[in-house]
Parts: C-alpha cells; sequence; structure tokens
C-alpha cells in the first residue's frame, strides 16, 4: 500500500482549514485516511503556534513505515525540524526570455545613445558662445 502524509481540507467555502492525515495514495483527497496526524490552518499569521500542529512521534513513525510527504507537509516537517532540508531548483520562471532580454538591451543601448545626442549639442553650443566672446 502506497502510504502519504498530506493535507486533507476542510472548512467552508473561502475558509480552509486542513487536516495532516496518514491515507493511502489511492484515496481521495478529502476522502477516506488512516490517521489523522495534525492540522493546518492557513487562516492564521504565520507566526502563530495554533498555524501547524502535528503529532511529531506519529508523524516520524509513518515516515518509518515508508510514507511519503507531499511537497507541502515536507516543508511543514523541514521548518519544524523533523526532516533535513531537501535542495530544490530555485526555478526562475519570472526572467524573461533570450530574446526578450535582447530587445531590452537594444532599448537600453537606443535610449542611452539618445540621451547622449541629446547632451552633446546643448553643450556645443554653450563651447561656441565663450569661443565668441
Amino acid at each position: 500500500m502506497a502510504m502519504k502524509i498530506r493535507l486533507a481540507r476542510g472548512g467552508s467555502k473561502k475558509r480552509p482549514f486542513y487536516r495532516i492525515v496518514a491515507a493511502d495514495s489511492r484515496m481521495p483527497r478529502d476522502g477516506r485516511f488512516i490517521e489523522k496526524l495534525g492540522t493546518y490552518n492557513p487562516l492564521l499569521p504565520k507566526d502563530s503556534e495554533d498555524r501547524v500542529k502535528m503529532d511529531v512521534e506519529r508523524i516520524q513513525h509513518w515516515l518509518g513505515q515508508g510514507a511519503q510527504p507531499t511537497d507541502r507537509i515536507s516543508r511543514m516537517l523541514e521548518a519544524a525540524g523533523v526532516i533535513a532540508k531537501k535542495e530544490r531548483a530555485n526555478l526562475k520562471k519570472a526572467v524573461p526570455g533570450k530574446k526578450a532580454q535582447e530587445r531590452a538591451a537594444e532599448k537600453a543601448a537606443k535610449a542611452e545613445a539618445a540621451a547622449e545626442a541629446a547632451n552633446a549639442p546643448a553643450e556645443a553650443p554653450a563651447e561656441a558662445a565663450t569661443a565668441e566672446e
């Protein structure tokens, strides 16, 4: 049986509340579970003690039995110091692609050239006026 430690959603519409459960991975998210291991209330402030409550002893038991925590649960366990931090890929989704970066560089170069051109004629007449005096 493939075991997971995961979140099961409860609460009403737009008011989420989650149970941390050990369940068979083939069961529905909010369906049958084997044991309740804790709670998670995302509506509470991040520094609140009641935001995440876990029975660490039972979680370690299930991890010893081969249960796999989901990504969100593994982050909670890492924060609690139950499991070691994993190395995660730092995806750079917000970084523009090559062509967009090239266009931005060209635009910046043109703007710089235009700024230099705007400053250059303003200095030339000033030099000419001082030369005439």
